[in-house]
């Protein structure tokens, strides 16, 4: 078993068709086929299952891929951080919650790029709980999110604190008022769908209509139409206020603030990426202080 053999192996678990992961790797279909069936045979045990659909996971499968995606992050850290010139360089993966990535990363991310131009950025969005469970099986180098749970894997550092609020149509006057219509909010495992929960209990509100948005830009929306109300970071709201679409609420001073923090991997060496934003936060915070 060599790392081609896992990376193959990786992708073919990741995309769920030979198909796929041939096209994404580069190679042909009957050489992704040969590697996987010569894995199987190497190690004793059937790591997919195959039918119409493509291919899933066995429990023996499901093991190898937690190994795989911990050996082939460990090897690529150690390719970028052995192969530092002095400039940053190389890919960096970022993920982020949709509201953290509408309100802060443009601007964090301007300013990287034109810091370290060689350094190629991608970012995802999804929910905190995932992020961290995509940071841990090396799909993302760090990742911006309000989390619940620490891991003893993981580094987790403060960056931005986000004051909040509820939004509304303009027709409603009060937060008391406001607390009594529907909630736009994302799936479960988002911070701010948790915090209005919680202020709806605390305000004698439990059984009021929930309607469940894929994208900021729907909630914001939703509450312009007169759907419900939302939580979300002032400064996405206040635009919208402006503009009359929507009204501000400020909530009570307990509730006011969400802390965004990052994380990412214990490892011995960071990518020089993965130092180069780390420095840039710090010097952000420094000069906010």
């Amino acid at each position: 078993m060599d790392s081609a053999e896992l990376r193959i192996f990786q992708a073919v678990a990741r995309d769920g068709s030979i198909t796929k992961a041939a096209a994404r790797l580069g190679y042909v279909q009957s050489n992704v086929t040969a590697r996987i069936k010569q894995l199987e045979t190497e190690l004793g045990t059937d790591l997919f299952y195959r039918h119409n659909r493509g291919m899933t996971l066995t429990s023996s499968g499901k093991m190898l891929l937690d190994y795989a995606d911990k050996i082939i992050g460990l090897l690529d850290e150690a390719a970028s951080a052995l192969s530092f010139s002095g400039e940053p360089t190389g890919p960096l993966l970022i993920g982020s919650t949709q509201t953290t990535a509408a309100v802060r990363m443009p601007k964090l991310l301007s300013q990287y790029y034109e810091k370290y131009p060689k350094v190629e950025l991608t970012l995802l969005t999804d929910m905190s709980d995932r992020l961290m469970e995509r940071v841990l099986q090396y799909e993302l180098d760090v990742a911006f999110g309000s989390f619940r749970f620490n891991h003893e894997d993981l580094t987790r550092l403060p960056v931005f604190d986000e004051e909040v609020v509820v939004i509304s149509p303009p027709g409603i006057e009060s937060l008391d008022e406001a607390l009594l219509k529907p909630s736009l909010v994302y799936n479960r495992g988002c911070t701010f769908r948790e915090q209005l929960e919680e202020m709806k209990k605390t305000h004698g509100q439990t059984n009021v209509a929930t309607m469940e948005f894929g994208t900021l830009e729907a909630i914001l929306g939703g509450v312009s139409a007169g759907l419900g109300i939302s939580l979300l970071p002032r400064m996405v709201a206040e635009q919208k206020a402006q503009e009359g679409a929507m009204r501000i609420h400020e909530v009570p001073e307990s509730m006011r603030y969400l802390k965004t923090e990052i994380i990412y991997r214990k490892t011995a060496q960071p990518t020089s990426a993965l130092r180069a934003l780390i420095e840039l936060l710090g010097e952000q915070e420094r000069m906010v202080s």
